[in-house]
């Protein structure tokens, strides 16, 4: 089991409660980390129509993730 730091944004982190929050996780991928995540907060997006970034860049759904790194989900924003 892997320890890592959860950032979220936007309506993630309303939806959350907070910005971030330390985790023990077992998912082999993104993706799963994302899945465990939902289901513990209820978030209502779905991954495709999300970005993941792991240490500040960009990443990919299927990529392992990794002890101490910080993985950000971030929704789509709109701009005025």
């Amino acid at each position: 089991m892997a320890t890592l730091t959860l950032l979220y944004f936007a309506s993630l982190r309303e939806r959350a409660g907070v910005a971030s929050e330390t985790v023990d996780i077992a998912a082999a991928d993104l993706a799963g980390l994302y899945g465990d995540a939902q289901a513990r907060h209820g978030f209502s997006w779905p991954r495709e129509h999300l970005r993941v970034a792991v240490d500040g860049e960009f990443a990919r759904w299927d990529d392992a993730p990794k002890a101490g790194s910080e993985v950000a989900f971030i929704p789509p924003v709109s701009g005025g």
